[in-house]
Parts: C-alpha cells; structure tokens; sequence
C-alpha cells in the first residue's frame, strides 16, 4: 500500500482535529491560573486540579480505550468521545464555581483521553508499514506542538480577555469537528464483540488513578504526607493486582503479551525515561521566567514559542527520517540535541538575555521532536496489528504515570533545593538554585535514555499477515 485513499485522509484529518484540541487541553490553562484562583479565590494546591484532575481522568481513562476501540465502530467510538468532550468544555466555560469548572475539565478529559489511542490504531491501520513514521510524523503536528503551543496561546488570550475564553474560543472547533465526524467519517479496522471486563476496569481505575493523585500530591514535595505515600502505596499494589488479573483473565481489558515483544518494551522504557525529564523540566521554564525574573505570562509564552514553531515545523519531516534511517539511528542523535539543550536552560542566570532561554528551549524541542514519535512508531511497528489497540493504551497509560512521577520527582527537587539553601542568600537565587539543579537531574535522565537506545534491535516490521521483515540498521 504505497499510498492511501481520499476517505482515508479525509479520517486522519479530522481525528487530528480532535487529537490537537485534546492534547491543547492538557497544557491550555497553565498560563490562566493565577486569573482563575483570583475569581474564585483558591490557593495555588487546589488550582493545580485544573490541569491534574485532567490528567487524572485523562490516565484512568487510557486503559478502557483499548477494549473501546476493538468493541465500538471507528465513527460510534469517536463521535461519542467528541461529543464528552464538547460538554466538558461548555460546563468548564460557563462554571459558575471552581468545583463546577474542574468538574468540566474531568468531563473534558473522559472524552479526549480516547483520541490520541484511536488515532494511533488507525495509523497503524491504514498506512504501510514504510509508510508508518511519515504519518506519524504528521500526527506529532497535534501530539508534540499543541500541549507546546498551549501556554502562549493561553499567555496571549488572557492577558486581554477572561479565562473562559480559552473554552469558548475552542468550542466552536470541537462542533464543527464533531458535524463533519458525523457525516465524514468512515469506519476503519475491524469490530470485535469482546466481552466487557468489569474487574479490570475497577481495578486499572483505583490503581492508576491513585498512583497519578499520589503524584500530584507530591507536587509540593511533602512525600511524608499520607496523601503522597498512602494514594501511591494503594496504587502500586492495586496496580500490581490489576496486571496478574489481566494475565490471567480470560476476557483481558489489556494484552501484556505486547512486552514479549524486544523493541516495544525498550521503546516503551526509553519513553518513560524521557517523558519524566521532559514533563518535570517543563515546568521549570516559567518558572524561571516568571517567579526568578519576575516577566509576564505573555513573555514567558513567546520565549516558549520557538520551540513550540520548530516542534510544528519539523514533526512530518522527523517521521519521513524515522522511515528511512529507523529509531535506531534516529533517537540517539535527537537524544544528543536534547541533551545540549537541557545543559543550556541548567545553566541560565538571573541576568541571562531573554534569547538564551528560547535557544534552550528550541534546541530541546528541536531533539524531541526527533525522538518522541520515532521512539512511538517504532513500539507499535514491532507488535502484530491485532495487538496495537493494547500497545498504544499500553504505550499511553505507563506515558501518563511516567509523566506525572516526573512532574513531581523534579519539583520536588527544585523545592527541596530552594528551601535548604545557605542564609543569607535572596528567595529568588534560592529558586534558581532548585531550577539549575532540577535541569541537571533532568539532564541526567535524558543521557539515560541515549544509553537505552543501544539496546533497540534492528527494525523489525511485522504485517497484517504477521510475517517478520526485518532490515539492518
């Protein structure tokens, strides 16, 4: 299959729009929340369940995806999640209090934490095995950009209007997405009437969503506090429960069987690696930028912006070089460039111009976006196209948890730093004292995952019938 039908690009173009306005979601109020806790007066631990309580729901979510997509028809599924999703967003702009607004924004997630799953099954689909990381790499437009481009869209859009704009003003995408769905879109793969395993549900929803609440409570360092190591001890037990259910269940809600398979479990390894240096070291831009120099939303997003542009920019083209050269040769060099970039932002001053840290940034993203949907591909490559479903959830949901421990682990080390700094010294040298060390650990993780990459095996493409090809790298 050396190309692929007007219908068939007519279903990857409007699930994108989906996929990019759900992964917007999950960065989009970042910016807006010191405006939102001062409408409805909250401290800043109960206004960071505007992005956790979306990426809570969004991980509890995953695990279902990969029963829902085989279950459900590619139109029934999609039109559904957009339909959630859209209802998130209205309730979470019209809220009339915080509790209703984070009530929307967990409604949002319940939709949008099934697109970025469907997207990756139809991929794997309809596109040839050569022909996978092109495609993929036009998927990393939506993946990698929109939760990059998220914070300086927000920056611009409430330093002159309400935050419910950042709602109303996506709305209006998601229903003309959700009208051409419905009369677009076309079904791909093929349904199974598989059973519905109601335990594993129960407990992938208690042991993922413990371990991701445990982790945000641990945002502000107090992993003393039975609201860290009380939800992260039920979650890794619960979990651990959850999968010698599952490899043991007659009916599993997800397939295990994905990690006898050598590249997908490396790949899935070296992302968790990466996803814990790039999520934690994300946050620590602006705050460098913001608590340390002191600048506006709106400068700390335009610094962000050329990485943001580069991601964009360069995302097809790291997919048409992950076709030709494989993840093999590919991830390491992008590794490398992150690597550079990381030891940039470790070592930015107070009087540092403004370049410099949106040179940081650039390289970084420019690295990324070498590796993150290379490194994906070639997970889902290695698995027989039965199995993609339970590889991307699979994929998707270590993803989330890897992220969440990451975000944790390194603001914890920025605040444990900042807080046992010698006396005398100003609170913002103190604050940037923990971002230099954070990026350092964050620096630390990145070679690790360079180091992983040599355990990759030659590319191996299984087919639709199953057979092995494999070329050497």
């Amino acid at each position: 299959m050396n190309s692929i039908s007007k219908k068939e690009r007519g279903v990857l173009l409007i699930l994108m729009v989906g996929v990019f306005l759900g992964f917007l979601n999950q960065t989009l109020m970042n910016t807006a929340l010191p405006q939102v806790m001062a409408d409805f007066k909250i401290s800043t631990s109960l206004g960071q369940w505007m992005t956790n309580g979306y990426m809570l729901v969004n991980g509890i979510m995953v695990p279902l995806t990969a029963f829902l997509i085989q279950r459900l028809k590619t139109r029934t599924l999609y039109l559904n999640a957009l339909l959630i999703f859209a209802i998130g967003t209205l309730i979470a702009g019209f809220a009339p209090t915080y509790f209703v607004l984070i009530l929307g924004r967990m409604v949002q997630a319940a939709g949008a934490g099934i697109f970025g799953p469907l997207m990756n099954v139809v991929v794997m689909n309809i596109f040839a095995v050569n022909r996978r990381g092109e495609a993929m790499g036009i998927i990393g437009l939506a993946l990698n950009f929109a939760p990059t481009i998220g914070p300086t869209l927000s920056g611009f859009i409430v330093s002159s209007h309400s935050w419910r704009w950042l709602f109303w003003g996506i709305a209006p995408f998601i229903f003309l997405d959700l009208i051409l769905a419905f009369f677009l879109l076309k079904n791909i793969g093929t349904q199974q009437f598989l059973r519905f395993n109601f335990l594993g549900v129960l407990l992938s929803s208690i042991g993922l969503g413990s371990l991701l609440y445990g982790f945000s409570n641990a945002g502000d360092g107090q992993w003393s506090s039975p609201n860290v190591w009380g939800f992260l001890l039920v979650g890794i037990l619960v979990t651990m429960l959850f999968v010698y259910q599952q490899t043991h269940a007659k009916n599993p809600l997800l397939n295990f069987n994905v990690f006898k398979y050598h590249n997908f479990t490396i790949a899935t390894i070296i992302n968790v690696v990466l996803m814990c240096a790039l999520y934690g070291g994300a946050l620590m831009l602006p705050l460098y930028m913001q608590t340390v120099r002191g600048e506006s939303a709106l400068i700390s997003g335009l610094v962000l912006l050329p990485g943001a542009l580069i991601t964009a920019i360069l995302s097809p083209t790291s997919g048409k070089w992950y076709d030709q050269f494989g993840a093999r040769r590919l991830a390491p060099i992008g590794l490398g460039i992150v690597v550079v970039g990381t030891i940039i932002l470790a070592n930015l001053r107070l009087d540092s111009p403004l370049w410099l840290p949106a040179l940081g940034q650039l390289i970084r993203q420019l690295g990324l976006v070498m590796v993150t949907m290379p490194i994906q591909t070639e997970a889902f490559n290695s698995l027989p196209i039965a199995m993609v479903p339970d590889g991307s959830a699979v994929y998707t949901t270590i993803r989330q948890v890897a992220a969440s421990f990451g975000t944790a682990a390194l603001i914890t080390a920025y605040g444990l730093t900042a807080a046992g700094v010698k006396a005398g010294q100003t609170q913002v040298m103190a604050d940037l004292r923990g971002i230099h060390v954070a990026f350092w650990i964050a620096t630390g993780l990145v070679v690790t995952a360079l180091l992983l990459t040599r355990l990759l095996r030659d590319r191996q493409y299984i087919d639709e019938d199953r057979h092995v090809h494999q070329e050497n790298d």
